[in-house]
């Protein structure tokens, strides 16, 4: 689904100066693939690249094939500003879950939820909803706001919303981190058993390399790169 080469990013200048280098970055549709690396590696910059949101300063070849057959050129895209034309690929095809959850506080869990669908105009598929619902065990919550919510409940709102319009690739961003290891794994379970029902592709960041383990996720981890100023890492897949 995701065929990257030659991808480069770099933040701020000089001794402060980090490079992100993605000399290949190969995954086919349907794979649950965990990034990992230290704090500071990366990981974070290289989802943003992927969920679209980051323009690379330097990208051979960064293609996302739909479940269509349709190839989308992403970087000749970014190469022709259409900004409108990746807005559409990352609203369509991409779900993410934020590490906070980031679910919007004047709305119920259930508005929460079905806000994507709402946003393309699409309507959102009942069946797919009760899946939700019913797996990640939301039904008592749904007219609960974020606020009158535990941190892992929140977790499992913003996952429903993530794949409420049944996104191609699901990114998920350390979506575990503010949980013990007890809900943690229970929330990955949960998550991880939804995306390979669905066949979404999915990518998900996380310190925690025991824990993806636990569940056969593919390793790839942050490796660091010898450079004159600044840090620089690369992501390889």
């Amino acid at each position: 689904m995701l065929s990257l080469q030659g991808i480069n990013r770099r933040r701020g200048a000089g001794a402060e100066s980090f490079l992100l280098e993605v000399p290949s970055f190969e995954v086919p549709a349907g794979a649950c693939v965990a990034l990992t690396g230290a704090s500071g590696s990366g990981k974070s910059t290289m989802l943003d690249l992927l969920g679209l949101v980051l323009r690379p300063d330097a990208a051979a070849r960064f293609c996302i094939r739909t479940a269509a057959g349709v190839e989308l050129d992403v970087a000749e895209l970014w190469r022709r500003d259409a900004g409108n034309a990746l807005a559409a690929i990352r609203a369509r095809l991409i779900g993410y879950v934020l590490q906070t959850g980031g679910l919007l506080p004047f709305l119920t869990a259930a508005d929460n939820i079905t806000l994507s669908p709402r946003l393309l105009g699409l309507r959102a598929e009942p069946r797919v909803l009760d899946q939700l619902i019913d797996v990640l065990g939301l039904r008592r919550l749904l007219t609960k706001k974020p606020q009158a919510l535990s941190i892992g409940e929140r977790q499992r709102v913003a996952i429903a919303r993530a794949l409420a319009h049944r996104p191609e690739l699901l990114l998920a961003d350390e979506p575990t981190a503010a949980l013990d290891p007890h809900h943690a794994a229970e929330v990955m379970q949960l998550l991880l058993g939804l995306v390979r029902e669905l066949g979404t592709t999915a990518i998900i960041v996380s310190h925690d390399w025991d824990l993806m383990r636990s569940f056969g996720l593919r390793e790839v981890r942050a490796e660091s790169v010898p450079t004159p100023t600044g840090s620089a890492t690369r992501f390889v897949c």
